[in-house]
């Protein structure tokens, strides 16, 4: 993994790192991207690679199963890699995680208020559709499998919209396959920000660049993001 993969995976995942770590970690991990992009200026990939273990050290703190510590505990950072991450991934993921954030609850509060009043498909609107229940007929396949589920204190499970051809709830092959790279099903609030979140990759938000651009496109970006290729 390089550390240009790594702070992708951080960006794509920064609501759940935000609230995986205590103030003293995030500072920690604050500090550590700030000397990455000192040393990046500098132009010094063995100071780079220093910054970089610091930074794998304090995420091993998040709890088993988050996907970065799944991602990192199956990747090994090449010290002695020559690239040198980009000024603006550094940027970004310094943009979104804060030094550190001053409230993390009020912060995640607000990513997770945003990401549901995107359209979405309620618990009974999608039993309508389907004329099954959430986990389909006993038996029989599940129809909300591989989807991101996101549960509303006020309106229970949503659905977001996106993920199905227009006007029915028959999910878009293309969202399952990249809901599964990215971990929906453990991770489906950050799943879902990369879904409805700015990508400077792919020039705009990937729920809206469904149908236009190919589908190996926004796969190719989802598998970058998380290190699968």
């Amino acid at each position: 993994m390089t550390s240009e993969e790594l702070l992708r995976l951080l960006e794509a995942h920064w609501t759940t790192v935000v609230t995986g770590l205590g103030d003293d970690d995030l500072g920690r991990v604050s500090g550590a991207l700030r000397e990455m992009r000192e040393e990046t200026v500098a132009g010094r990939p063995a100071a780079v690679a220093r910054a970089v273990r610091r930074l794998k050290r304090t995420l091993a703190a998040l709890p088993p199963g988050h996907p970065v510590s799944e991602a990192l505990g199956g990747h090994r950072y090449a010290a002695g890699a020559r690239e040198l991450p980009r000024l603006t991934t550094i940027d970004a993921v310094i943009g979104v995680l804060g030094t550190p954030p001053p409230d993390p609850v009020d912060l995640l509060r607000s990513a997770r208020r945003r990401l549901l009043a995107a359209p979405a498909l309620t618990e009974a609107e999608h039993t309508a559709l389907t004329g099954a229940g959430s986990t389909g007929p006993p038996g029989g396949p599940d129809p909300a499998a591989g989807l991101i589920r996101l549960r509303d204190p006020d309106d229970g499970i949503r659905y977001p919209r996106f993920q199905f051809r227009p006007g029915t709830a028959e999910p878009l092959p293309v969202v399952r396959r990249i809901n599964a790279l990215l971990r929906a099903d453990r991770d489906p609030w950050g799943a879902a920000d990369w879904w409805l979140g700015g990508n400077r990759w792919l020039g705009g938000v990937p729920a809206d660049l469904l149908g236009v651009l190919p589908d190996d496109a926004l796969e190719r970006a989802a598998a970058e993001l998380v290190g699968a290729y």
